[in-house]
């Protein structure tokens, strides 16, 4: 067989691919590396890191240069949110929310209208957030009760939304609503709500075990007066936006977990090579050997999947269940990496002056957000019974 028949890997990248990650390696540990400690302590991102990640154009990834955005690919998105992710997963998921989410709805959904207003500011200097938990509707999404009633040539936003990746720092925000309560999730709209609208506030940022540096917040809604244009998608069609969003965006999280998986294995690996007992490193022994041999097998496994989903959804085929597994497994190989590593530094493992602890708190939330495990099991299992 011919070199020129070979399927290629799953992991090989186009050129403009590895440049832009490479680009963005080169960013997280020239820029970020520095800053993830006093970031984690402060719980907030740093402005030199949010402006270098507009300068280089990770938040407008897929917008097209027509709207000053890098006119990139999907898996353009994910090799970057990986690279950011192996430095700090709050970072990655900082840049992931506004790609995948964020201008992902705007770019499948919003009109031509919208996408001229919007599109460029999100680009170069306005961050995103996705609005859509609230206190009762987690995985059950569609039990939201933030309502939107029509007033002349507004609707009239009222509710709260939890949990909200980036609230602290965004301008533009896409905000679910139900419009009619008796349709079900046939009655939710999605409503983009500038930061600036009466009736619109930021409040509670929640205080979180991982992720620190990525702002976590309630969004309240009182009496919010949102243009009537301001709907992205077609009224009461709010829960396709959602679905569809959310499946790429579980693509995104998968690439956030194997950056973290990946950074936590560099450190413990190096780390092996060092440390010495019994007159010898300890990568000389055996049983650390095969337990550094379990956590590469394991983060190529979920890179695989992570890949494959994202080739599938840029070539236009079915993706769910390949998204599913590909969030499911990668969480699980986060936490189990990150954990060993601990492990492999052992008592220096459990402090702040090194780094696993903080990729070991990181990685839990791979399991929750944007579809905890369960919900990802479900999914997949109902479409090998479909």
């Amino acid at each position: 067989m011919t070199h020129k028949n070979m399927i290629p890997s799953l992991t090989q990248l186009t050129e403009d691919e590895q440049m832009l990650k490479e680009a963005t390696a080169d960013f997280a540990q020239s820029s970020i590396a520095p800053l993830v400690h006093k970031m984690d302590e402060q719980a907030k991102l740093d402005q030199s890191v949010i402006d270098e990640c507009f300068e280089m154009g990770l938040m407008g990834v897929e917008i097209p240069e027509k709207y000053d955005g890098a006119g990139g690919t999907f898996m353009m998105s994910i090799v970057s949110i990986e690279q950011l992710s192996r430095v700090d997963a709050s970072v990655g998921v900082f840049m992931d929310v506004q790609n995948t989410l964020v201008n992902n709805a705007f770019l499948n959904f919003g009109s031509e209208n919208i996408k001229d207003k919007y599109l460029a500011q999100l680009a170069t200097k306005k961050v995103g957030a996705y609005c859509l938990s609230e206190a009762i509707s987690g995985s059950d999404a569609f039990a939201l009760k933030a309502s939107a009633k029509e007033d002349g040539n507004h609707y009239i936003l009222n509710g709260a939304k939890l949990w909200i990746t980036n609230a602290n720092e965004a301008d533009i925000f896409i905000v679910f609503a139900t419009v009619n309560p008796e349709a079900g999730y046939k009655g939710i709209s999605a409503f983009v709500v500038e930061r600036s609208f009466e009736g619109f506030s930021v409040a509670k940022k929640e205080d979180k075990l991982g992720i620190r540096a990525s702002s976590t917040c309630e969004i309240l809604l009182e009496d919010c007066r949102v243009p009537k244009e301001n709907i992205l998608g077609e009224l009461g069609k709010g829960y396709k936006v959602a679905i569809e969003t959310l499946n790429e965006g579980r693509i995104g999280i998968g690439a956030q977990m194997i950056g973290l998986a990946q950074g936590a294995f560099e450190s413990a690996l190096a780390y092996v090579k060092e440390r010495k007992q019994f007159g010898q490193a300890i990568s000389e022994n055996q049983g650390i050997q095969f337990q550094l041999a379990r956590m590469a097998t394991d983060i190529e496994t979920a890179r695989l999947l992570v890949y494959n989903s994202a080739r599938l959804k840029m070539t236009g085929k079915n993706f769910l269940k390949e998204a599913a597994m590909a969030k499911f497994y990668s969480s699980e190989v986060a936490e189990k990496v990150s954990s060993m590593a601990i492990d492999l530094f052992g008592g220096n493992g459990y402090v702040k002056e090194y780094p696993v602890e903080k990729y070991y708190r990181d990685a839990k939330i791979g399991k929750i957000y944007e579809g905890t495990t369960n919900m990802q099991l479900s999914t997949i299992a109902k479409l090998l019974l479909r």
